[in-house]
């Protein structure tokens, strides 16, 4: 392999021609420093999602709360409803307790090191190495499935995803000096989105294309390696659409848990086999005419699932939300079920 002062000067100069245009983004040679609320922001909606996907997410949330500040005041109820459809709303719940935390403990200013940044609710190893790196250009370690990807196929790896999240993570390191390290981890990351693909990378576009191992022999979509994956459990429930006029009913789920806080559906427990007809009778919001209007599937990290949806006109102690407003702030699996039972009754 090259040297690494030749490896870095190619991809550095790639990606100050080839850089991505992000909201969350300063890019490179700009002269200015990234806002760290907005990198932060941006680091924690993509653990679980892609760029385009968590792009409206973020413009939504900076035009409602545009600084750490205004975050740390928002209602916890608006800021779980803003965040529907991103998933893994623990994260959510986290990032008002962290931006409350850098509020009240840090006078607003997000600390700028990676020691510091651990100590804040919610945020972990690579959530403080990323805002380190590119809010404050401290020579901190990357690596997000990008560069795991990058890293695999440059040195062909051959232990297996997740074993050699560490070994990569070790590699990845090899690679970080206190030259331009926030430019240095988005230059990967760009690289490992736009070139090093998972599927049909193009390599004759890479600019370290020469010092990629597994470009060398000729199957770099081979790796990373990864070990086989467990099938997924799967799950089923009942859920009920009581309706009052144009409001539907929803409750406030548990704090802890799944989906833990958000506003949902009234359901019955998500178990592995089929609710009864009198377990699906017990668990209703409301004693009326629960009609069945069809079922919805989803899948979660860890488990696939099946909704038997009951929709019924009625009156109970729920809080009712005009409907397209319940569609829009409700997780995914709600919504689809609103969809189908307000459908059904059209």
């Amino acid at each position: 392999m090259t040297a690494v002062p030749s490896l870095r000067a190619r991809l550095l100069a790639w990606y100050d021609a080839n850089a991505r245009r992000l909201p969350w983004r300063v890019g490179p040679n700009v002269g200015r420093a990234p806002d760290p609320y907005r990198v932060w922001l941006s680091e924690v909606m993509l653990q679980q999602t892609t760029v385009p996907h968590a792009t409206p997410y973020f413009l939504d949330f900076t035009r409602r709360w545009p600084t750490v500040r205004d975050l740390a005041a928002a209602d916890d109820g608006e800021v779980m409803a803003a965040w529907a459809g991103l998933g893994y709303y623990a994260r959510a719940r986290n990032l008002v307790a962290c931006a409350r935390a850098v509020a009240s403990d840090h006078g607003g200013v997000f600390p700028d090191t990676e020691e510091a940044l651990r100590v804040l609710p919610g945020v972990g190893g690579y959530t403080a190495a990323a805002v380190a790196a590119i809010a404050f250009d401290r020579p901190a370690n990357v690596a997000d499935g990008n560069i795991e990807r990058v890293m695999a196929r440059l040195f062909a790896v051959e232990t297996p995803l997740p074993d050699a999240k560490a070994e990569l993570k070790a590699l990845a390191a090899r690679f970080v000096t206190a030259d331009r390290p926030g430019d240095w981890a988005q230059a990967l990351m760009d690289l490992g989105a736009m070139v090093c693909r998972p599927k049909a990378p193009l390599c004759d576009r890479c600019p370290i294309a020469t010092d990629c191992r597994a470009f060398g022999q000729g199957e770099p979509e081979a790796y990373p390696r990864r070990t086989a994956k467990a099938d997924r459990p799967h799950r089923h429930g009942a859920v009920y659409v009581l309706t009052r006029g144009r409001e539907v009913g929803l409750v406030r789920r548990p704090p802890k848990g799944l989906l833990g806080g958000m506003l949902g559906l009234p359901t019955t427990p998500w178990r592995a086999a089929a609710p009864t007809r009198a377990e699906i009778a017990a668990a209703a919001p409301a004693p009326a005419d629960w009609r069945a209007a069809g079922q919805v599937e989803h899948t979660f990290t860890h488990f696939s699932l099946t909704l038997a949806v009951y929709r019924a006109d009625g009156e109970a102690d729920l809080i009712w939300t005009p409907a397209d407003e319940a569609v829009a702030s409700t997780p995914t699996v709600f919504a689809k079920a609103l969809r189908l039972a307000l459908l059904s009754a059209a």
